[in-house]
């Protein structure tokens, strides 16, 4: 009896650890070869027909949580205690790699870069992209770039914080990468960078949306915690520009239109969604 419960521990303990050092199935996370689909409106591979290139994407099509939304004033909803996001990240070997039709910077190991902690559960950072136009809008207005950073958890629950950006300064963590991110071509489709520090995103404000959506790209999987900081940033015109050309895949863009609310609630975490928005 003793050496079946020894060997249930050992079985137990096995799971776990296997589950903490391999990366989420690729169903629970975006497609990693974008070329199957792509944003060109009125193509049969565009958004409008994402749900019907594979059976696995159907939410795309019939998701009624679907991202990305505009956050209207008169939706948001106030929250009075506003919990602040604890974010707990460390520097860490990272890989820049074409997706397709985006960037996309994606840390080595499951746990290794650090993680975020909303409603009392740790969501582990995985990889951070970049979308222009912005994916979200604000009371109708979509601004240059939205970076998302995508994080999840042994379960595969994922929750993004997004980021907002508008023509200005240049972004000083998309400086230090650019140089790689350029040097990439249709063969070289991705690049080691050695050690990156997602702590160099930094949040630049305690206010933020929050509702529950969905990826953006397929599969479109539902139930995603998203997280968008209020503060807009800024990013430089030929920072947008490198991004886009990046890819090669001589598109103006990589957003998704705008999805149904349907009845959702958005939360603002702040004193007021209200305030001016340069």
């Amino acid at each position: 009896m003793e050496q079946q419960r020894t060997c249930v521990l050992c079985c137990c303990v096995l799971v776990l650890a296997l589950l903490f050092s391999h990366p989420l199935s690729g169903t629970a996370q975006e497609v990693e070869d974008e070329r199957e689909f792509d944003y060109i409106e009125g193509s049969e591979k565009g958004p409008a027909f994402w749900g019907d290139i594979k059976k696995e994407w159907a939410d795309c099509k019939t998701g009624s949580l679907q991202s990305p939304i505009d956050m209207s004033d008169r939706r948001v909803k106030m929250v009075r205690k506003t919990e602040n996001i604890k974010r707990n990240y460390r520097p860490f070997n990272a890989t820049v790699k074409n997706r397709g039709h985006d960037i996309m910077v994606q840390w080595e190991g499951f746990d290794k870069v650090g993680s975020i902690q909303i409603n009392g559960t740790r969501y582990f950072l995985q990889q951070c992209h970049w979308h222009s136009p912005s994916e979200h809008s604000i009371n109708g207005r979509r601004y240059s770039m939205e970076l998302h950073m995508l994080h999840t958890t042994p379960d595969q629950k994922i929750a993004v914080i997004g980021y907002l950006y508008k023509i200005g300064k240049p972004d000083a963590f998309l400086s230090k990468l650019l140089n790689d991110i350029m040097s990439m071509t249709d063969q070289i489709m991705e690049r080691n960078l050695g050690i990156v520090d997602p702590r160099e995103i930094r949040p630049g404000g305690k206010k933020y949306y929050r509702y529950m959506g969905s990826l953006t790209t397929p599969p479109c999987k539902q139930g995603v915690i998203w997280t968008i900081n209020k503060k807009i940033r800024t990013i430089s015109r030929d920072q947008v520009r490198a991004l886009r050309e990046a890819v090669h895949d001589s598109a103006e863009k990589n957003a998704r239109p705008l999805q149904p609310l349907n009845q959702r609630e958005i939360h603002f975490h702040g004193q007021s969604p209200k305030d001016t928005f340069n």
